[in-house]
């Protein structure tokens, strides 16, 4: 079996068929749906999100996304902006059959970032966290059913972008004077809030689903309980406190989607170099090599909306080459 590669999510940029046509040229056996944040606010990860949500509205304040009544210009923008993409991605999966990937933010990252009407997060509000949960899984199930007509071959994956899940987890997401932190979110509702989200979009599309974050600390055995099949992180954020953790998901059967191409310009190492760690992983953890081509799937370390197009590009290519090399030789 090989191992396959993808990517995580944002490129550098502003056009639709540019990017649709690199990711699926790069990335023929898991292609994505490309976010383009440079285009300005609604294209935006957080933004795109909040366009997918339903009977629930934002607007960009100078601090960020704030709470509406009603939709207005950015929302209108931001779904705007990802039919374009929908088109594009359309365009070029012509006959296409095989693992798609879109991603949305999870809604904890969501809660952190959007504002109430006062300015202060709707972390702080339960009852809102939990319309906004809801808001966006019906959000979801639309955006999922369109997807699946544009492309009925595709085998979605959907990934939950969730940078601040450890953050809202330990209490460290900052009111908005950034003078003190808002108080943690219990883990037991957390971990209930993502199992009912994922078993929505689960049961309506049949899609996989998995849950990103690039930020150290990623909580491995919640999201597993919560129903995630996989995990993607930033492989060079790992330390062995998680070791137990990822030996159970991996025995569990769930994907590491394993980030280990930095995202920004610099030198890229050869291919079998980048996957050394992976390898050493899983002597560490005293796994059978043959299953590292299945268990894994090799990622940049995060999105590469910082990056320049060239390396953007490279590092597509780069992936794919690592992870051939990681089917070839897993020891």
């Amino acid at each position: 079996m090989s191992a396959s590669a993808t990517g995580v999510g944002s490129l550098p940029g502003g056009d639709a068929r540019e990017a649709a046509k690199t990711v699926t040229g790069s990335f023929e056996e898991f292609p994505y749906l490309p976010e383009l944040p440079a285009r300005g606010p609604g294209a935006d990860m957080i933004g795109r999100s909040l366009g997918l949500l339903v009977d629930m509205y934002a607007h960009v304040e100078p601090s960020g996304w704030r709470i509406s009544d009603r939709p207005g210009r950015d929302t209108r923008r931001s779904r705007s902006w990802l039919g374009e993409d929908l088109d594009a991605l359309e365009e070029f999966t012509q006959g296409y059959e095989g693992k798609l990937k879109i991603q949305a933010v999870g809604p904890w990252t969501l809660a952190a970032a959007l504002e109430l009407h006062g300015g202060e997060a709707m972390l702080q509000d339960a009852g809102a966290c939990r319309d906004l949960a809801g808001s966006l899984a019906e959000g979801l199930r639309e955006h999922l059913a369109d997807v699946r007509k544009r492309i009925p071959g595709a085998e979605v994956v959907l990934q939950f972008d969730e940078p601040s899940l450890t953050a809202v987890l330990l209490g460290r997401v900052r009111s908005a004077s950034g003078y003190r932190t808002y108080r943690a979110v219990d883990r037991q509702v957390v971990e209930g809030t993502l199992r009912d989200l994922f078993a929505v979009t689960d049961s309506v599309a049949g899609a996989e689903v998995i849950v990103h974050s690039c930020a150290p600390e990623v909580p491995f055995g919640l999201l597993r309980r919560a129903g995630a099949t996989g995990v993607s992180f930033d492989f060079s954020l790992l330390t062995e406190r998680e070791d137990d953790a990822i030996g159970e998901a991996v025995e569990g059967g769930a994907k590491l989607f394993a980030g280990v191409v930095p995202g920004t310009d610099g030198p890229l190492s050869d291919p079998a170099g980048s996957v050394m760690g992976v390898r050493k992983l899983w002597r560490r953890l005293g796994l059978a090599p043959g299953t590292l081509a299945e268990s894994v799937v090799v990622t940049p370390s995060c999105g590469l909306a910082g990056a320049s197009p060239a390396y953007a590009r490279a590092v597509q290519a780069h992936c794919v080459r690592a992870a051939r090399s990681l089917a070839d030789n897993p020891e």
